[in-house]
């Protein structure tokens, strides 16, 4: 069945993406498959991935340095929104699939596609992330989905790679499924999928086991300009060194792991087990500033805006009316949110222990039980007779009404 002729496909170099080129071309009767892989610091060798590509017959194999991209325009953004879906999910994986979705289109237009293509499946959230996205950039253009379609095991998938050339894995594959990037790792699937089993330590590689980690606690100071991270202990870093050293550092301390049940947009529930060290205490951090630097009636209202900017993050809606309208109030809370904060590593935990800033509102002589007081304390009670007026008068009600 015909439906374009010229396609780019997001391609990962796995099982599902690599049969998508010759399932496209045999049954779908696509001419040109042109696969765009995206550099996203996951510490793949993107130059096998690329021949892996032309091998399985795409006309051409594209690789996207889009590291910095990341970074800056998506992660940061999510870190000043304090962006944590569920209060626990800091987005690692969701963050990309709008970047990837943007290359995708950049790309079809280059090379005048007339369609692009993913291999999600229909179970999970990222085909949501891949269709809304490119339908927001450029609605006119064809998303298709041969992995949601096809109905094929995955033996029957490996089997049929390997009739047009696409070499099956080398070994037995992991049980899990994994998706990792700059940001971090997510991991499902196989023992996973019972809540009950207790991840084995092989499911981990960005954070040490608690037995494993120092004896001794570490200190990390992280500067913030206007709610982005700009420096690492006094050391002025690029967007993407500042995330690699913080990992490192954070995740030699076994922080930065979470383990949940999650609830997908497709409507099901899902084990997943995340890595995210630096991002996680970034947004700690962060937080943490905000607390000195925002009044208390912005800080209180921007956690509805967060909790809302996360689950349209999470639900593929990073290209949306409602999210460019609570990324215009996140950034006018962020005018202040400037500063150094100090977290305590040791043990699987981070712990902030130091925070200071410019603007910030918090004034010692009025917060401090010394000598050095200077709150009007007579003012109280004045305060607390009109504060309680409300509550004195529906008591008096209800007592008269008995």
């Amino acid at each position: 069945m015909g439906r374009a002729k010229k396609v780019v496909l997001a391609y990962s170099g796995g099982v599902d993406t690599s049969v998508c080129i010759p399932y496209l071309k045999h049954e779908w009767g696509v001419e040109e498959v042109i696969t765009l892989a995206a550099d996203l610091g996951q510490g793949d060798e993107l130059e096998p991935i690329r021949k892996k590509a032309l091998d399985a017959g795409a006309t051409q194999s594209l690789v996207a340095d889009a590291t910095q991209s990341f970074i800056a325009d998506y992660a940061f953004p999510a870190i000043q929104a304090n962006a944590l879906y569920e209060k626990r999910y800091p987005l690692s994986t969701a963050l990309a699939r709008p970047l990837i979705a943007k290359l995708l289109v950049e790309a079809a237009k280059t090379h005048g596609a007339d369609a692009v293509a993913h291999g999600c499946t229909g179970k999970g959230n990222d085909q949501v992330r891949f269709d809304v996205s490119i339908a927001a950039l450029n609605p006119d253009l064809k998303v298709l989905a041969p992995a949601r379609e096809w109905g094929m095991s995955r033996e029957e998938t490996i089997a049929y790679g390997e009739k047009y050339g696409v070499q099956s894995p080398v070994k037995k594959s992991s049980p899990y499924s994994i998706d990792r990037n700059l940001l971090g790792r997510s991991v499902e699937a196989g023992p996973l999928e019972d809540p009950w089993v207790e991840p084995l330590e092989e499911v981990y590689d960005l954070t040490q086991a608690i037995a494993n980690t120092p004896e001794q606690p570490e200190y990390v100071e992280i500067d913030f300009v206007q709610g982005i991270p700009t420096q690492l202990n006094g050391q002025a870093l690029s967007p993407v060194a500042l995330v690699e050293q913080l990992n490192q550092v954070v995740g030699k301390h076994g922080v930065g792991r979470i383990d949940m049940v999650e609830n997908r947009l497709v409507g099901i529930k899902s084990r997943e087990i995340y890595e995210a060290p630096a991002l996680l205490v970034l947004i700690q951090a962060h937080q943490e500033l905000e607390s000195l630097a925002l009044t208390a009636d912005v800080t209180h209202y921007k956690r509805g805006i967060e909790e809302t900017y996360s689950q349209l993050v999470y639900n593929g809606l990073w290209y949306s009316p409602l999210k460019d309208a609570l990324d215009a109030f996140i950034q006018q809370t962020q005018k202040q949110v400037t500063g150094t904060v100090r977290v305590k590593l040791f043990k699987g935990s981070a712990t902030v222990v130091g925070r200071q800033s410019p603007h910030s509102l918090y004034t010692p002589d009025l917060a401090t039980y010394g000598a050095e007081d200077s709150f009007d304390h007579k003012a109280a009670e004045g305060f607390i007779y009109v504060w309680g007026l409300p509550t004195r008068v529906w008591s008096q009600q209800q007592r008269s009404g008995s």
